[in-house]
Parts: structure tokens; sequence; C-alpha cells
């Protein structure tokens, strides 16, 4: 036993050497003190002469220095001791080829290749051997016939499709990732990042697409094949596409609906709600009540549906009436609980906004909060839309008291500073400017951007205008037409507009009078009558505080509602150039840059 304890002694003293040593000789390598270098790989040589690292390391030393003649030597010895490791043939063609000896460099790598043996550590040394010297074709040809020798064409197809890549060959560059991922389906993910990096332009994915469309005919039954043509779909936003994909993948592997879920929501979130019906559709009709996406499926169904119905503002009162009843049979079936609060309060949110029936909206938001079973930010959130829709009503008692209720249950997170926000914004409504304008300036250290840029302008807004008149008359006409609007009294709103200019003519509130006024024509969808004002404000007034607001809406508008992106460019361009202090101006850059195709992360 204590031979055996020396033994083992021994072993570890001698790793511990030898590791302080190849530590040493690195050192020396890296700082380019070569003849130190070699004098310690070849020491480490002697310990452990077939360890490939320290004699590369010991040949590139030597190389170094010029002293060919003794790196000659060296590999000639090293060759006749180990002849089946046909990469140090590489090796001797790289010392001719730093001697300009180009023929005899090209016969010694030919030599490597001929002699390959079906070694799979062997074929990946000498690829490996190619590629350390940029010699991709070479590499390239090594690896093939590797394949061929081991008479396994997939063996090195990860190895062969990274040279392509190198070489910018996307065709074969694809091909071998493929044939890389046939036999690897739980990798599936790893080759979708590789193919993420590399694929640049529509014409990548289209010959992915091809190449896969082929595979999927010669091998049917590979579930690698639709899995990444399903991914392909979805890159090129073909979400219909990328449904059948899913659709038949689930079906062939008895899932549970998931990966048809996710692109119900990939859809949804890209506007597509044709598709994102079909989707989740399937899971309804087809996953059963038991499911646990059914729900939620039920759900996305639902929300897809209305956002169809009105994202162009051109529903009729039928269309509305035939996804209330969807709402209702839906509840009645599974009632108003934690499994469907979220659902409910989407249907609260419908019946005030679309259907204009806030009584009804109150009665369901009153029926949710009730629950103690619901989810606190449910409830939180469904007391926030409760606040606005009695703020809606006039009843501003009712919705200051449970903006307050929000505020004081979640101080710290982002529900508390949106109530704080809106109790601050009710205040101002109703000519509370001082108090309003307090809060304001706290709010403008929330930690959403949102909410502090919003604080900000009003907080600036109010400060500006108090100052100016020895009367808030002005500011209260104004205030008041904010209100008329938010409650989507949209005539009345005009009316009291209107009055600011006729009762104060010249009045510095001009700017924000015709601000007002288009964001109320974009609630009616007459765009054209929102750009010419949001314009003029931009023209005649550079230099006020609603300029950067109306660029920044003139940008939106062209953007998501007249698909016009080179247009929005411009004033998003405008904006962060000309008013680099603004709120707005990050966002502005941000959305830009997207427009434009920047990689934004």
């Amino acid at each position: 036993m204590r031979i055996t304890g020396f033994i083992l002694l021994f072993f570890l003293l001698s790793l511990a050497m030898n590791g302080q040593d190849s530590r040493l000789a690195n050192q020396y390598y890296q700082t380019g003190e070569y003849e130190k270098a070699a004098e310690v790989y070849k020491m480490l040589l002697e310990k452990t002469p077939r360890n490939d690292y320290y004699f590369s390391r010991y040949i590139e030393s030597l190389l170094a220095m010029e002293n060919f003649q003794l790196a000659e030597k060296e590999i000639k010895k090293q060759i006749s001791t180990q002849p089946h490791h046909v990469q140090l043939y590489v090796t001797y063609g790289n010392l001719y080829e730093r001697q300009f000896m180009s023929e005899k460099a090209d016969a010694q790598y030919r030599k490597a290749i001929d002699n390959v043996p079906p070694d799979i550590a062997i074929i990946s040394k000498l690829g490996n051997a190619f590629i350390r010297l940029t010699k991709y074709d070479l590499a390239i040809e090594a690896f093939d016939k590797g394949g061929r020798i081991m008479n396994n064409d997939q063996i090195f197809a990860y190895n062969l499709a990274d040279l392509y890549r190198r070489k910018g060959d996307v065709p074969r560059m694809i091909k071998y990732y493929i044939k890389a991922s046939s036999n690897n389906p739980t990798q599936a993910v790893k080759y979708k990042t590789h193919f993420q990096r590399n694929l640049k332009t529509d014409e990548d994915y289209e010959e992915l697409r091809k190449q896969l469309f082929e595979r999927i005919q010669k091998e049917p039954d590979n579930i690698v094949y639709p899995e990444l043509l399903e991914w392909v779909y979805i890159q090129k936003k073909e979400y219909n596409r990328a449904l059948r994909q899913a659709r038949a993948l689930d079906r062939n592997l008895d899932e549970n609906g998931t990966r048809v879920y996710n692109i119900a929501d990939i859809a949804y979130n890209a506007g597509d709600y044709d598709t994102a019906i079909k989707a989740y559709e399937y899971i309804v009709d087809n996953k059963g009540i038991n499911n646990s996406l059914y729900v939620d499926a039920k759900r996305g169904m639902l929300k897809s549906k209305r956002n169809k119905i009105t994202r162009n503002y051109n529903y009729t009162i039928q269309d509305l009436d035939s996804l209330d009843f969807e709402y209702q049979k839906f509840i009645a079936e599974f009632g108003i609980n934690a499994r469907t609060d979220q659902l409910v309060k989407e249907y609260a949110d419908f019946l005030a906004i679309y259907k204009n029936d806030l009584d009804a909206s109150i009665e369901v938001l009153n029926q949710l909060i009730g629950l103690a079973s619901i989810n606190k930010y449910v409830k939180a959130n469904s007391k926030i839309s409760l606040a606005d829709y009695f703020l809606m009503k006039g009843e501003v008692w009712e919705a200051t008291l449970l903006y307050s209720q929000v505020e004081k249950d979640f101080t710290e997170e982002y529900l508390g500073e949106i109530s704080r926000f809106k109790n601050a914004r009710l205040a101002y409504f109703i000519g509370n400017f001082e108090w309003a304008q307090e809060q304001f300036d706290i709010l403008k250290a929330a930690t959403s951007r949102l909410i502090s840029n919003d604080a900000i302008d009003l907080s600036v807004f109010i400060m500006d205008n108090l100052g100016l008149d020895t009367t808030d008359v002005p500011l209260q006409l104004y205030a008041d037409a904010e209100l008329l609007t938010f409650q989507n009294r949209f005539d009345e709103a005009f009316v009291k507009l209107d009055s600011i200019a006729a009762l104060f003519p010249d009045h510095s509130l001009d700017d924000d009078v015709k601000y007002q006024k288009a964001k109320i024509y974009v609630k009616l969808n007459d765009f054209d009558t929102a750009i010419k004002l949001y314009s003029e404000v931009v023209e005649k007034y550079p230099e006020d505080i609603r300029a950067d607001n109306s660029l920044f809406a003139l940008g939106e508008i062209h953007e998501n509602q007249l698909n016009a992106p080179d247009q929005a460019m411009k004033y998003y361009e405008k904006l962060f150039m000309d008013y680099s202090n603004s709120t707005f101006a990050v966002e502005a850059r941000k959305r830009f840059r997207i427009l434009r195709g920047d990689d934004i992360q």
C-alpha cells in the first residue's frame, strides 16, 4: 500500500510539474521568445512524445526562428514513429511552404490526403491541420474523402458545412448543415441558430427552403426537415405555411399542441390574425377541454378575432355582436375564475372600447375584482380599467379611489407607477394643476420610459402654461378637451378646443390645440387631416414642446397606418437629429434603424 501511495504521489507531482512547464512554454511562445519556448516544448515532448500539441508548438517555434533544418529533422523523426498520423505531412508541407518550395509543399499535402486511414480521430486531425493553415479546399477534400472511406457521408457533414461557411458558399453550407442535422432531431435548435447567423438574404432562405423540400421528398419520415422548414417559413413571415408544417408534426408525433400554439402566438404578434385564429382553433377543436392549452388557445382565438375585426375601424355592429356572443358563450361554459380571469378582463375591455357599453363593462369588471382567487396582477389591471371607465362616465371619485388602491398595493412596481400617473392626469383634467405637476415631477424617475416621458411632457406643459397668464382658464379649457377626448366625446372636444382660439386669440396654446385635434383625427381614422395638423405644428412651431411629439406621431402614422416606411424614416431621422434632447429621440432612432434593416438586439 505504501509503494502504491508513493507511485500515486510521484504521478501527481509529475503532472503538476508538467503543467507548470507547459504554462511557461506557452508564455514564452506568446511573447515571441521562440528559442526558450522550443527548449521547454522539446523537454515536454521527451516526457510525452505523442503529445500533438507540444509537437506542433515545438515545430512552430523552430519555424519562427527559421531553423528549418532542425524542424525537418524533428518532423521526419515524428513521422517515423507515427506514420499513420498523416497530419504530420501537413506540418511537413508547411515547412516547405515557409521556404517558398510550393511544389514540395503540395506533394506533402497530397501525401497526407492520399494516405488518410479510416480513423475518425486521424481524419479530424488532418482536416483541422489544413484549417489552421486556412487551406479550406484541402480540408474539404480531407473530410470528404474521410466520409467516403468511413462509408458515412454524415460523419463529417458539420465540418464541411463550417468550411463552406468560411468560403462563403451558401448553397453547400446549407446542404451540409441539413445533412448534419438529419440524424440529430434533438439538436434542431442548434442548426436553426447556425442558419440564423449565416443566412443574410431572402435568396439564402429560399435556397434553404428548396433544399429542405427536396430532402422531404426523399426522406418523408425524417422529422428534422419539416421542423426546419417550419422555422424557415417563420423567418420568411409565411406563417400560414409554417402552421401547415406545425400541424403535421403535431399529428405525426402525437404532441400536445405546444408547437402549433407557438405558431399562433408568433402569427398573432405579427398581425397575421387569420393564421393565428386557425392555429388556436386547431388546439380547441383537436386537443379537447382537458388540454392545458385549451383556455389559453380559446382566449387567443377570441383576441385574434377581435383584433382582426377592429384593426381597420371598418367593422359592423353585426361583427361586434358575433364576437360578443362568442365571449359570452365561453364565459357561460367556464365561468369567471382563475383560469379565465385574463379572458374576462379582455371581454370587459371589448365591451367598453368597441361596443361603447360602459355599464356592461363595469358590471363584468366588478364581478372579476370581487373574486378572491384571481391573479393579483389581473385584479390590479382590472381595477385600472374599471377606473378608466368610471372616468369616461364622469365618475371622478370612483376612478381616483381605484387608482389609489392599485398605487398603494404596488408602490414599487409598474402598476403602481401607471396608477399614480393616471391619478395625476385625473387631477390635471379637473383643474388641480399644481398637485398634478408635483406627481408628474416624481414620475419623471419612473422605471417605465413611457410613463417617464409622458410625465415629463405633462409637467413641462403645465409649468409653461400656468406661469403665462393671470388666469388658468385657457389651460382648464384645454384639459377639459383632453378629458372629453379620453371619454370619446370628440365633437364636444372640438368645440372646447375651438373656444380657446375664440376666447384667447394668439394664445401660446395654439400649437397644443392643433396637436390635440390631430390626436382626435387619428382616433377617427382620418389620417390625412391628422398629418396636415401635425405638419403645421412642426412647421409653424418648431421651438415649442409639441414639435417633437408631432414628428414622432407623423412617423408612427406613416409606419403603422399608411405602410410608408421611407416617409416614416424621414420623420424619425429629423426627430433624433433636430431634437436630440427629446424624450422621443431614443425611440425614434431605434425605429429608424429597424426600418432601415439594421439588426437591433
